[in-house]
Parts: C-alpha cells; sequence; structure tokens
C-alpha cells in the first residue's frame, strides 16, 4: 500500500493469497497507527472490491476510488511503484521459503522509504530515517 501524496510505502503483505479480510485488517492497523484517510484508490481485484471490504470502509467514513479497469494510467503513482518492486526485487531474488519472501520484502520496503531517492520528492526518500530516528528516539529520564 501507497501512501500517494507522500510516496511512501505503507505496507507489502507477501502471501500465496490474500483474502478481503486481510485487507481488513492491513488497512484497520494502518488506519490506527497513520489515521484514516478520507480515500483509497485501488484497482477492481476481488480483495478490495469485496462487499466487506466496502462495507467496513464505509463505516469508517473511507470513499472509494476504483480505478476503470484495463487503464493503470488512473494509478500512475501504484504502477510506477510495482515496476520498481518488480525491477529491484522480484526479478533479482528468487525466494526459497513464504518467510524469506517476507523478510527480503521488508527490507527492500524500509530501503525505499527510507534510502532510495525518489525523483518525485527532490531525490529524498519519502521517510528519510532522520525522521523515523527522531520519532524513535527515547530522551534519557535523567
Amino acid at each position: 500500500m501507497l501512501a500517494e501524496f507522500i510516496r511512501e510505502c505503507l505496507a507489502v503483505d507477501v502471501s500465496r493469497r490474500l483474502t478481503s479480510e486481510d485487507v481488513v485488517e492491513r488497512l484497520s492497523n494502518l488506519f490506527v497507527t497513520r489515521g484514516t484517510p478520507k480515500y483509497i484508490r485501488s484497482d477492481n481485484g476481488p480483495e478490495f472490491t469485496a462487499g466487506r471490504v466496502r462495507t467496513w470502509l464505509d463505516r469508517v467514513g473511507v470513499q472509494t476510488l476504483f480505478i476503470e479497469p484495463g487503464s493503470p494510467w488512473e494509478n500512475g503513482f501504484i504502477e510506477s511503484f510495482n515496476g520498481k518492486l518488480r525491477d529491484e526485487l522480484l526479478n533479482v531474488e528468487l525466494f526459497d521459503t513464504l518467510l524469506e519472501a517476507r523478510v527480503l520484502t521488508e527490507r527492500w520496503r524500509r530501503h525505499y522509504n527510507v534510502v532510495r531517492p525518489h525523483s518525485s520528492l527532490g531525490y529524498r526518500p519519502p521517510a528519510p530515517e532522520a525522521v523515523l530516528s527522531a520519532i524513535n528516539f527515547t530522551p534519557d529520564p535523567s
């Protein structure tokens, strides 16, 4: 999941199959930790168009913006992200286990967010390590 405005990758779930329940659980966790967005843009995949997901999003007040089938340019940011994920991770790694795929994907996601420069952000990463360090900083109680 990609935050459209700041270009930060919020999550990449790796599984043999993702269900609408998986989507609701991931979105719920993101809404708690990052705040509830006004809308979510997605393709028309069954995990996003499922009645359970749409009902849940309606209950929490999030609008859905579905792109037209066969129109990837309507979701250019995510298409660009998917290309980078493919080129920089999926075409380079051979995963032996699901756990290995999850670990390497999370490592790539963190690099994408805190190290990798993004041309759309003036060649800065969307969530530089300095920001993460400041958030995780615990002052000395003495």
